[in-house]
This record gives structure tokens, sequence and C-alpha cells, in this order.
């Protein structure tokens, strides 16, 4: 694994015209950078991922929670980006290099594969793709029909030889727009091989469809409040007096959003996951539950779009610990922060959650299948 993937997401997203930055806006249920992380690490061929981003996005990316990556600081341009990046891993001595725009989510690792493979006798390989449009360049006031049989559209990722690229970045260009750029301006040897068509370029805010493939589930739980029991609500220990009663850790929270995440799946219900009949799943913490859950509905090509969550209890008041219990949820379930809401309700002293001696927890979840 003598490889490293660099995403570059270090821009300003000027044209995506959004308040959320361009990388960090959903896309099929998760921030556009996520796709390429995600990929990256599913690689299992890298032995580092590095995202470049803009400083003014620290805090965005921060609250994504995500493990196993290298955060760099972007420049004032792509190409100053890319070397920062490079420079980065200057004493790592890795061989190879591939770098990506986090704009494209939509490679597949077959052409991570097929650009390792033209690296072993190549130090730069892209991949592009023919135009079926009739192209022509503007030269001062007169348009010059151009053969579109000789243009080619190139995309990210592109694999280079770390050090012939490093060379090269040594004397980059302001104004270049991919890395491949440099070895062209240095006259050097570049492979093409077939892109893919569905390798797009996210630039505008329209180039992100809605995906109609939206289902919705709905989850419940309750359990008896007694003494002597630890209270868990969303994956988190909460200072209380009495606790709740059952087979796991009793986290009502957690349990609702499982059931709410089956049920949008088709995947059945949390009883019939985890028995309380079952020895194994005797006082398991719900946050090892739910990390199964989401693991079984990602491997089957669903991605979580949001969780709204109304959490229902007389005590403990669920305001303090909302931002908590927020991050924890978003970390297990591998989304941001900002697709989860959570509400505390009361009964208002009625029935056994009102004289304190139940939590109830109900949830709706919806969830995109990811084509």
């Amino acid at each position: 694994m003598n490889n490293c993937f660099i995403i570059l997401a270090g821009g300003e997203s000027k044209r995506f015209k959004s308040k959320t930055p361009k990388s960090y806006h959903l896309y099929k249920g998760k921030p556009l950078i996520l796709h390429s992380i995600d990929k990256g690490k599913k690689y299992a061929k890298f032995a580092e991922i590095i995202v470049v981003i803009n400083k003014k996005h620290k805090k965005i990316i921060k609250k994504l929670n995500i493990e196993n990556i290298k955060i760099v600081e972007g420049g004032k341009t792509r190409a100053e980006s890319a070397y920062r990046a490079l420079k980065s891993i200057y004493k790592k001595n890795y061989k190879n290099v591939f770098i990506h725009d986090a704009a494209r989510p939509n490679f597949t690792l077959k052409l991570l594969d097929r650009l390792s493979k033209e690296l072993k006798l190549n130090n730069c390989v892209i991949p592009a793709i023919k135009t079926n449009d009739s192209v022509k360049e503007k030269i001062q006031n007169k348009f010059v029909n151009l053969k579109r049989e000789n243009i080619y559209l190139t995309q990210t990722p592109q694999a280079f030889n770390y050090k012939q690229l490093y060379k090269l970045q040594n004397n980059k260009s302001l104004e270049i727009t991919d890395d491949a750029n440099l070895f062209i301006n240095g006259r050097e040897k570049i492979k093409i091989i077939n892109g893919e068509n569905n390798n797009i370029k996210i630039t505008i805010n329209s180039d992100i469809k809605i995906n109609n493939l939206i289902k919705y589930g709905i989850g419940f739980d309750i359990h008896r409040l007694v003494h002597k029991k630890k209270l868990y609500l969303g994956g988190i220990k909460i200072p209380s007096p009495i606790g709740t009663l059952g087979h796991s850790d009793g986290d009502p929270v957690l349990h609702a959003i499982i059931d709410a995440l089956l049920g949008a799946c088709g995947k059945g219900d949390i009883g019939q996951k985890f028995s309380d009949q079952k020895q194994k799943y005797k006082n398991i913490r719900s946050t090892i539950l739910l990390k199964k859950v989401v693991k079984e509905i990602e491997s089957i090509g669903f991605i979580i779009n949001n969780i709204d969550i109304n959490i229902i209890t007389q005590k403990p008041k669920i305001q303090k610990y909302k931002k908590k219990i927020i991050n924890c949820i978003a970390k297990l379930c591998r989304i941001s922060n900002s697709q989860i809401n959570i509400k505390g309700k009361t009964t208002e002293k009625l029935g056994l959650i009102g004289k304190e001696k139940a939590i109830a927890c109900e949830v709706i979840a919806s969830v995109i299948k990811n084509d």
C-alpha cells in the first residue's frame, strides 16, 4: 500500500450559490465530500487519505466526525492546494499519489484499479471521455471548428508517480486546472485511459438532482424507570438516581432509531434482530446494536437522510444534553449533525411518564436508496 489518496476540497464554491459549501452539501443522502472519502477507505489500497479544505470550513468538517484522514489547509488556487498536500507527505516515501476533486462523487473502485494498473508503466495516468458535441474555439473575434475526435474531457481521480509530480509542482503554474497539466506543460508523457460517463463534476446547485427513492420509517420505544439502574439516552450516560429497565442497556432513543431505520429499509424490527431471549444481548450497549444496523443497511445500498427524534420524559430535561446526544448519534450513523433533530417533550405530569416511572422515544427516519 505505497499509495496516497488526496482529495481536493479547498474551493469557495462561488458558482454553487448555497449557504452550505458545495463539498458539504447533501448528495444522495450524505455530504458530497464523504462519497470520495468513503470510496478511498473502501478501496483499501491507500496507506493514507488526505483531505485539503478551505480554512473557512474547518468547523464544518470537524462536525462530520470523520476518522482516519489527515486534514490540510488549502491555498488560494487549486495548484497551491495540491502542492500543500504533496508537501505534507514529502518524507513518507509514497511511490504513487492519486489526486481527486471532491466535486466528483460518482467514480468507481474499478476506475481506481485501472489507474493503479497503468501506473506500473507510466508516471501520469488520467481518465478522460470523448465528447459527442461539436466543439469550437474562439480566437480573438473568430470561431474555429475543432475536431471532436481530438477532444478529451479529463476527469479525476488522476494518478501519478509522486516524485515526478512533486518535481513538476515545484515549477508550478498558478493557472493549472488539473495536475496532468503539469506533465503537459513540462512536455512529459501522459497516459489517457477511458473515463466514466457517470463521473460527472458537481459545479452548480442544479447539478445535485433530487433522488426520488426516499423511504421513511417510524420507531417507538418505552422503558420503565427503576432505582439502581443506569440511564442511557442517545448513547450517552445521563446522571440520574433512576435508570431504564431492559434486557440491553435500555436506551429508548437508540432503540427507536434502530426500529425507524429498519422500518424504512424494510428489514423488520429490533426484536427480530436482537432478541431479548438471547443471552449475548444481555446488558449490551445499544451503540453496538445501532452500528450493526447502520452497517447492514449501508451494505444493501441505503444511506440515512435524516432522523427526527422526540424524547418524551418528565425528567431529566433534555435541553442540556441535546448537543452531546446529537454528536453521538451522528458518529454512530455516519451522518452530519445537521441531519439530526431532537425535541424534548413531557406529558404534563400525566401517566407513567408524567409520574417519572417511564421514558419513551419516537423517531421518524428517512433513507435514500443509493444506486
